[in-house]
């Protein structure tokens, strides 16, 4: 540790660390545009400049290192003009749309302005003309927006390890662009949504889908039934100003029958109908020794990083509907055969953190009669909107329980919204069905916590059942390679394109709270500690679907209902 004077007063620092990371430890807050923690440091937006003593210009917080006993001033009047300066030529060229924009109160440049007390256009600069890129089914570009920041670029590349966006041209030309400036549709976007948790303003966006449902929704010949994924009722709390983490699940329901909805799920259900299948897989792979590891293939994104970028694994992916999309089919099929509705009259919507949840909807294979499985997928924020919409008081609800037969799901289906947590819960019924026997201790604590990699063995009676579970795609690109050259030691694997899972989606509420996603992981960990059912395997619910519609995990008719196929596309690299 080494002492750094700011503004007059002695703090301690890291020897080594910038003075950006310095100041944010000592409570000191600094604006900044491009600087994300987990991302490299740029200093491009020059919005945390300080005065540093002996240094004639201003020097960026976020790249510059401390020095022992360097003599900082982090808001001088020199500082204050120079950030205001900064604020004032991004809003030269800025739309005047802020009413209309998605980002509307919870954009950090209309924020900057308003700490700054930027009231005034002093600096008029020529209008940005870009066409709005709504190729994509995730996501949506409006480079007018664009304040050239570098996180999308930085984050697609660091942390997802795609680098389908990047910087093109150099000065007052300079913006950020596909390859050969096509259409997201046909770039190598895999839609995973974290260059839109990451932009500061609304150059990037989810898509929405919400507002086409009210025409649905009162339609008295029409049946709606919608599905919502663990990480929503964990995360949208936040949306609403209850404690980040808690639980709103029998909330929603009641918001959810306020609306209009007919019939309410939550695909933990299908979680574990997911996992069921999973361990058929994987036992008949090592009683064959072939296509080992098996990787688990619930994550959208990352099925789209697999058929873009590497085909060569797709054997080894498991080749199963995601659970919403094992959830959509049986809705579809077994519940509107039950109950006699027609399926030209039944419309399915997934509420879910994922923005690739919005393309994977469109595969083709994922059809009932040649209609879509899910009609509408919803992100948590979407969902938000749609309560805003119809004057729905979260805090004045009571909960509700959801509809039959889909009602009981284990908490191992919950599991699904943290990283670890879908290999956690599918090792739990791989291990009794290897062994015969439970896992003497359910929580498997080696998945669990912020590492990026994570491995665990469990001893099975011929060898060691091997897994490991990676958060963040760039973190699985050596650990996939070993895959292709023979060289693998596991048998499974979980790979999560978002950083700690689900509750981290592209889809989550946009959040500068540093303890929320701490907070919604707990709250699923919780779950899990309590619930009654804590194996896929002895949900009972779900074994009585199994004997009324597909007879057994793993036959040839779940086969029939539940596996896909993954093909190789090709897209702009």
């Amino acid at each position: 540790m080494i002492n750094i004077e700011v503004n007059r007063k002695t703090i301690s620092a890291k020897k080594g660390q910038t003075i950006l990371a310095a100041l944010n430890n000592s409570g000191i807050k600094v604006p900044t545009l491009c600087s994300l923690a987990e991302l490299s440091p740029t200093g491009a937006c020059r919005m945390c400049v300080v005065e540093v003593e002996g240094i004639d210009k201003l020097v960026p917080a976020c790249s510059f290192p401390v020095k022992e006993w360097m003599k900082i001033k982090t808001h001088s009047p020199r500082v204050l003009q120079a950030r205001q300066m900064n604020v004032e030529l991004l809003l030269s060229s800025h739309p005047d749309d802020c009413l209309y924009c998605e980002r509307n109160g919870n954009c950090e440049l209309q924020k900057l302005a308003e700490d700054l007390n930027v009231r005034n256009r002093k600096i008029s600069g020529n209008k940005s003309e870009f066409k709005i890129d709504n190729s994509s089914h995730g996501i949506v570009r409006d480079q007018a927006k664009c304040i050239l920041c570098g996180r999308c670029v930085r984050i697609c590349e660091e942390i997802v390890g795609t680098s389908s966006i990047d910087f093109e041209t150099r000065g007052d030309r300079l913006r950020i662009s596909t390859a050969m400036n096509e259409p997201l549709s046909f770039s190598s976007c895999i839609d995973c949504g974290m260059c839109v948790v990451s932009c500061p303003t609304g150059a990037l966006i989810d898509k929405t889908e919400y507002q086409e449902l009210d025409i649905y929704l009162d339609d008295s010949d029409k049946k709606i039934a919608v599905q919502y994924t663990p990480d929503v009722a964990v995360s949208i709390a936040e949306e609403f100003g209850f404690k980040a983490g808690t639980d709103l699940k029998g909330i929603i329901n009641n918001a959810l029958r306020k609306i209009g909805f007919d019939f309410i799920f939550e695909t933990a259900y299908a979680a574990d109908a997911y996992i069921l299948e999973a361990a058929q897989e994987y036992k008949k792979r090592l009683e064959q020794n072939d296509k080992l590891p098996l990787i688990l293939s619930r994550c959208p994104a990352w099925v789209n990083y697999v058929e873009e970028f590497r085909p060569d694994l797709i054997s080894h992916l498991l080749p199963v509907r995601s659970p919403h999309q094992i959830m959509g089919k049986l809705i579809n099929t077994w519940f509107a055969e039950s109950n006699n509705i027609p399926h030209n009259r039944l419309f399915t919507v997934l509420v879910t953190n994922c923005t690739a949840a919005k393309h994977e909807a469109r595969r083709p294979d994922y059809t009932t009669d040649k209609l879509p499985d899910i009609d509408f997928v919803l992100s948590t924020r979407e969902l938000a909107r749609l309560i805003r919409l119809h004057g729905i008081d979260m805090h004045q609800l009571e909960p509700v329980p959801s509809d039959g037969p889909f009602f009981a799901q284990s908490s191992a289906g919950k599991l699904f919204a943290v990283a670890g947590g879908e290999l956690e819960a599918t090792l739990r019924t791989v291990y009794k069905e290897i062994t015969k026997k439970e896992l003497s201790d359910l929580r498997i604590n080696k998945l669990r916590g912020g590492k990026e990699v994570k491995e665990v063995s469990l001893k099975g009676p011929k060898k060691e059942i091997t897994a490991a579970s990676v958060s963040g795609l760039k973190n699985a690109i050596r650990l996939l390679n070993d895959v292709c050259n023979g060289k693998c030691q596991y048998d499974l694997m979980e790979i999560m394109v978002c950083p700690d899972g689900c509750v981290n989606g592209g889809g989550q509420p946009i959040s500068s709270c540093p303890d929320c996603l701490k907070a919604r992981s707990k709250s699923i960990y919780d779950m899990d500690k309590s619930d009654a059912i804590r194996v896929a395997h002895k949900n009972a619910a779900v074994q009585k679907m199994y004997e009324a519609y597909t007879n057994e995990p793993g036959s040839a008719k779940s086969r029939e209902k539940f596996l896909v196929r993954f093909e190789e596309r090709k897209v702009l690299k």
